[in-house]
């Protein structure tokens, strides 16, 4: 018998990749606009009012000298909040700020550090209705945080320059004093989160699109049967392999796309969610890296000892979820 003819190969192979994008681009606005868009809403919004009250600024003044050991600037800590309760992008303006502000090289691979270690806001809200659990991963995000920072400044970049500047670390932000500006910071909280949300869509309709023909077409069940064999006498569970080529060739925020999927098809565990979630929820992949670098000249220089600080952060994440899962 004959094959399918070259024109009836293709037209099933662009049935197969129209069906792909149809069902990723669905997933992906799914995700964006009534998972990602209503929690950045309500946590951008209570980030703001604190900030415009004042109260970022309280907390800020009174960490920056508890945390200066571990090589962070106030500043830092203020980066710190941004990524725990906004999202993994919030931190490039205060890298800008510090480079513009004259911090020096070692504080700014300290701080780039700490953010490529620590858990993105963006990425963890979203997985809390999935059964993520919200203290531990706060809590191993804040130690794997100072621990990036501290190896990075005393090991890993130790011999970067250590000048700095005239330092101003005063926060420039509104004000709510009244309705009217309460109102203001809101909408901004909402017109700030409706861009996050929207902004992810492009590259979560790309990852899943990439993600799901390479499940179609058997490429990651062949990468599974490759690395069973070594996965399994560690203990990994082989169904972890697909969100974590997601994550770090596309992205937490793809990866959170493809992790949706895997629970709504009972594929993982909320147990194997909270196991995985140390080394599974940071931004040190291709994306995250390629966005917070861009901060500047700076912060772009010292990538590399900041990305090895943050291994340290994040091997110590891992095992706290690990042992607490």
């Amino acid at each position: 018998m004959m094959g399918p003819s070259p024109i009836t190969a293709c037209e099933i192979l662009m049935d197969i990749l129209i069906d792909i994008i149809l069902k990723a681009g669905r997933s992906a606005i799914e995700l964006s606009l009534f998972v990602l868009l209503p929690v950045m809403v309500v946590m951008l919004s209570l980030m703001r009012l604190l900030e415009a009250r004042g109260a970022l600024d309280w907390i800020v003044t009174r960490l920056a000298p508890l945390l200066r050991p571990f090589g962070l600037t106030g500043l830092g800590v203020f980066a710190a909040l941004q990524i725990n309760l906004v999202s993994f992008a919030a931190p490039l303006a205060t890298l800008t700020m510090m480079e513009q502000r004259g911090t020096s090289d070692r504080h700014l691979a300290a701080t780039l550090a700490m953010v490529f270690a620590m858990a993105q806001a963006n990425v963890v809200f979203p997985l809390l209705t999935m059964g993520l659990a919200f203290g531990t991963t706060l809590i191993f995000s804040l130690l794997g945080g100072l621990a990036a920072a501290a190896a990075t400044y005393y090991l890993f970049g130790r011999r970067l320059s250590a000048t700095e500047a005239t330092l101003d670390e005063t926060l420039q932000h509104p004000v709510a004093d009244n309705a009217k500006g309460v109102l203001d910071v809101i909408n901004r909280a909402g017109a700030e989160a409706f861009k996050i949300a929207v902004g992810a869509i492009p590259m979560l309709v790309l990852s899943l699109v990439a993600v799901t023909a390479l499940k179609r077409f058997g490429f990651i069940d062949l990468i599974t049967q490759v690395l069973t064999p070594f996965l399994t006498p560690a203990g990994i569970d082989p169904v972890l392999v697909l969100p974590s080529l997601t994550k770090y060739l596309a992205g937490g925020t793809a990866m959170l796309g493809v992790m949706d999927d895997m629970r709504r098809a009972g594929q993982i565990s909320v147990e194997l969610l909270n196991a995985s979630a140390g080394f599974l929820i940071s931004p040190l992949d291709l994306v995250g890296v390629a966005v917070l670098i861009s901060a500047g000249r700076r912060v772009a220089a010292v990538w590399r000892p900041a990305a090895l600080g943050a291994c340290v952060g994040i091997a110590l994440r891992t095992v706290g979820h690990v042992v607490c899962a």
